[in-house]
C-alpha cells in the first residue's frame, strides 16, 4: 500500500505532552496527590494551557488522573476490576452482586426505552435505580428498566417509591423463568445525575453497559448500567463471549 495523507501528520503536541506528563506521574507524584493548577503546568513544560488541557483531559480518560469536585485534579489509583458477565445467568438482585438499591418510579418510559423494551411508549414501566459499591466506591450508577406487565402481581399496596418499592419490582421479577440475557458495552459521557452519584463532572467519560434480560420469549427488563471509565476495567467472567455491534440504541438512552 502506498503512503497516506495521514502518514506525514506530525504528532499532536498535546499527545506528545500526555506521554511527558504519564512519566512525570511515575515519578513524581503519588496514587492520591493534587496536581498543580494549569497555569503552573503549563509554565513546567512550556506549553499553552489549551495544549495542557487536551493532555489532562486524555490522561483523564485513560484513567491516570481523576478531575474530583472541590478538590481538582488528582493520580488516580490502579483501575478496579469489576465483573459484568458470569456463565450462569441471573436476575437482578438474585444474589450478593455489589449493588445497593436506590429508589423505584413508575412511568412512561419514552420513545427510546420503549424500542429497547419492545414496547408501547405509552405502557408503564417500573424504573429502579441501584448504585454498584466495589472496595467501598460507587463505580456504576443503573436504571432497570422493567415493564409493568413483567411483574402483574406486584401489590398497589407497596410503598410507591423508594427502596421498599424497588425491592418489590425485583422480588416479582425474579418469579419469572429467566431464559437468556444479551450485553452490550459503549463508551459514553456521564449525565448530570449519573455523575452526581459516581462523583464525577458531568460529560466525563463512562462505559454504558446495556443487558436485556429475556423470559417468555421476550423482553422481559432491560438495564443501562453506568461505570466510571477512570476506575474500572470491566471483565466478563467465564462466558469470554464478545459481540461487535453498530448499534447505537444504547447511547442514545443513556444520553
Amino acid at each position: 500500500m502506498g503512503t497516506t495523507q495521514l502518514d506525514t501528520v506530525p504528532e499532536p503536541k498535546y499527545w506528545h505532552l500526555k506521554t511527558v506528563l504519564s512519566e512525570a506521574l511515575d515519578q513524581d507524584f503519588a496514587v492520591g496527590e493534587v496536581l498543580p493548577n494549569e497555569r503552573e503546568l503549563a509554565a513546567r513544560f512550556g506549553v499553552a494551557r489549551a495544549t495542557l488541557r487536551q493532555a489532562l483531559e486524555q490522561l483523564e480518560l485513560e484513567g491516570r488522573l481523576q478531575r474530583r469536585r472541590g478538590v481538582g485534579t488528582t493520580v488516580a489509583p490502579p483501575r478496579v476490576g469489576v465483573d459484568v458477565g458470569t456463565a450462569r445467568q441471573n436476575w437482578p438482585g438474585e444474589t450478593a452482586d455489589g449493588w445497593q438499591l436506590v429508589t423505584a418510579t413508575e412511568d412512561e418510559p419514552g420513545p427510546a426505552v420503549a424500542r429497547l423494551l419492545g414496547a408501547s411508549a405509552d405502557l408503564p414501566v417500573h424504573t429502579v435505580r441501584r448504585t454498584r459499591i466495589t472496595h467501598g466506591q460507587a463505580v456504576a450508577a443503573e436504571l432497570l428498566y422493567v415493564p409493568a406487565a413483567s411483574v402483574p402481581g406486584l401489590s398497589a399496596i407497596d410503598a410507591p417509591s423508594g427502596p421498599a418499592r424497588a425491592r418489590a419490582v425485583l422480588r416479582e421479577l425474579q418469579r419469572l423463568e429467566l431464559e437468556g440475557q444479551d450485553r452490550s458495552v459503549e463508551l459514553g459521557s456521564a449525565r448530570a445525575d449519573d455523575a452526581r452519584e459516581l462523583d464525577r463532572l458531568p460529560g466525563a467519560p463512562v462505559l454504558v453497559v446495556t443487558t436485556r434480560y429475556i423470559a417468555s420469549g421476550g423482553t422481559a427488563a432491560v438495564s443501562v448500567a453506568t461505570y466510571r471509565a477512570d476506575t474500572c476495567r470491566l471483565t466478563f467472567g467465564d462466558s469470554g463471549d464478545m459481540e461487535i455491534s453498530h448499534d447505537t440504541e444504547a447511547e442514545r438512552v443513556a444520553s
